[in-house]
């Protein structure tokens, strides 16, 4: 029997990237995103089916049930400002994107899963997951607490089956970092290889940007049934920055 995997904000980025790795090991893809357009197209490249869905409207995911073997978790967005200027509807749409949506979405998944005996729940964290960054406290607070969800999920996994782990990449080259990239150039007036050298990437000891490839072949060998030992872990996928 096929399975099947959810990915969220799948239809561009690391999620893309995921959905192609998934789709390619032979599951039935569901392309979750707030981009309908986008979503169907990829979802026709990979020959899956497309779930047009805000995450942010939380409440509406309350009563879901998801019959899913394998679910990631990889919606996102990042706002930046200082604590004391951080406007509170940013910091609460953050939350509710990034840690309650897959709070819900794993509660929704996690019966079928238990009552087949076998799923795999990856959420995509961050360096951020482990470490802070100053003028990001919604998206490390997020990213802090999906890192406790993703253990306690695998606790009660266990017994069931399910495993539950985390991806902690540094930055990947997607379209939202590439214009930060392209925007740190202009504002500080030099080439955009000495942004991510010199500014990107300064905690990181090899000095290139992560391809969402390589984020989509770690989350394939996640969803594998070769991962059935590895639960409520963080995978560090960072170019050596949380090693200092």
């Amino acid at each position: 029997m096929t399975r099947k995997a959810v990915v969220t904000g799948g239809a561009s980025g690391i999620g893309a990237a995921i959905a192609r790795q998934l789709a390619k090991d032979g599951l039935q893809v569901v392309v979750a995103d707030r981009d309908a357009e986008a979503a169907e197209r990829l979802a026709a490249e990979v020959g899956g089916e497309a779930w047009a869905t805000d995450l942010s409207d939380t409440a509406a995911l309350e009563g879901l049930r998801l019959e899913c073997d394998v679910l990631v978790n990889n919606a996102g967005i990042q706002r930046v400002a200082p604590i004391h200027e951080f406007v509170p509807e940013d910091f609460r749409l953050i939350q509710r994107l990034m840690l309650e949506a897959p709070f819900l979405l794993i509660r929704a998944a996690l019966p079928h899963m238990y009552a087949g005996g076998w799923g795999r729940i990856i959420n995509v964290s961050s360096a951020h997951g482990l470490r802070a960054s100053a003028f990001k406290s919604a998206y490390v607070s997020a990213k802090h607490g999906l890192e406790g969800l993703s253990k306690v999920t695998a606790l009660e996994g266990a017994e069931h089956g399910v495993t539950s782990n985390c991806i902690n990449p540094g930055y990947v080259r997607t379209p939202l970092v590439e214009k930060q990239i392209a925007d740190q150039a202009a504002t500080h007036g030099i080439p955009e290889d000495e942004v991510v050298e010199k500014i990107m990437l300064t905690r990181s000891a090899i000095k290139k940007l992560i391809e969402p490839q390589d984020v989509g072949a770690l989350a394939g060998f996640l969803a594998s049934d070769d991962a059935g030992m590895v639960t409520g872990t963080s995978y560090v996928m960072d170019g050596g920055w949380t090693a200092q």
